[in-house]
């Protein structure tokens, strides 16, 4: 595996990591320059204050700070550019969760489209889309936050 394979990778897995510790700061910081957004066709979030309040106004977190979520990515295919110093990212995603009244049990399953930039040497993401394939049981996860009726 190459070095920006491995960068690579690592950027992925890491936006796991701090999803699943509820740490929303490091995943602004993680995504914080770039657009983030459902599938093509879809409004994309831009900024930091932008992708930190999509994250905090929907994921329930509990009183140990985090989720109770363990984010598991696979079958992760890369097609870098080195010369040119971009790179592309496809990859499945599945949520697991486990809290009283909720057994351990797969929540949601999907994809991620991302796109990445070299700068100074190092990778960043650019471009994250995210496609829902598969709800399970949400309703330990996600704030509803609809208006009342």
């Amino acid at each position: 595996m190459s070095d920006s394979s491995t960068q690579l990778a690592n950027l992925i897995a890491r936006y796991a990591e701090l999803i699943d510790q509820g740490d929303f700061d490091g995943v602004t910081d993680l995504l914080g320059n770039a657009q983030v957004g459902g599938e093509e066709g879809t409004s994309m979030l831009i900024g930091k204050d932008a992708i930190r309040n999509l994250f905090a106004s929907t994921a329930r977190v509990y009183p140990d700070g985090t989720p109770k979520t363990k984010h598991v990515t696979t079958n992760l295919i890369l097609e870098i550019e080195e010369e040119a110093g971009t790179a592309a990212a496809r990859s499945y995603w599945t949520v697991f969760q486990a809290v009283e009244g909720l057994p351990l049990q797969p929540i949601l399953a999907g994809r991620y489209l991302d796109r990445f930039e070299r700068q100074d040497r190092r990778w960043r993401f650019s471009e994250r889309r995210y496609a829902v394939d598969l709800v399970g049981d949400i309703s330990h996860h996600m704030l509803d936050n609809r208006p009342s009726q």
